[in-house]
């Protein structure tokens, strides 16, 4: 499998360095479409705070992730949910070190979650 990041810098705005535009993959043989995952703990807890809410929202994909035989490096895409708009900057952060640096399309949205105390929910896609 291959992956092509696709960023033109005719007619649209630049992307910034945390992400791309697009990304094109050649040669997948498996696609993986993960629901929303939430910073929720084993016991179904969530984290007391966005910080712990964003180390196991990665850890429960990574778990996810690895059911399937994929890693971080499999993601290609990625939505995030957040409670507030201010979540934006930590959340970018904790993706970007998730990935070792690597750039993928992503969105934020910002939400109502279905609990008050479900602070960020993550979804992907990732293909192999």
């Amino acid at each position: 499998m291959e992956t092509v990041a696709r960023n033109p810098v005719d007619g649209i705005y630049p992307a910034t360095g945390d992400y791309v535009h697009a990304m094109e993959v050649r040669g997948a043989q498996r696609m993986l479409f993960v629901s929303g995952t939430m910073g929720l703990d084993p016991g179904g807890r969530p984290g007391a705070d966005l910080t712990e809410q964003l180390e196991l929202v990665w850890n429960n994909i990574r778990a996810i992730l690895a059911s399937a035989e994929m890693t971080v490096d499999n993601i290609v895409r990625q939505t995030s949910y957040l409670r507030d708009v201010s979540y934006a900057g930590e959340n970018a952060a904790a993706r970007v070190a998730a990935l070792g640096g690597r750039a993928i399309p992503t969105t934020a949205i910002v939400v109502q979650t279905l609990e008050s105390d479900w602070l960020i929910e993550l979804e992907i896609i990732a293909v192999a």
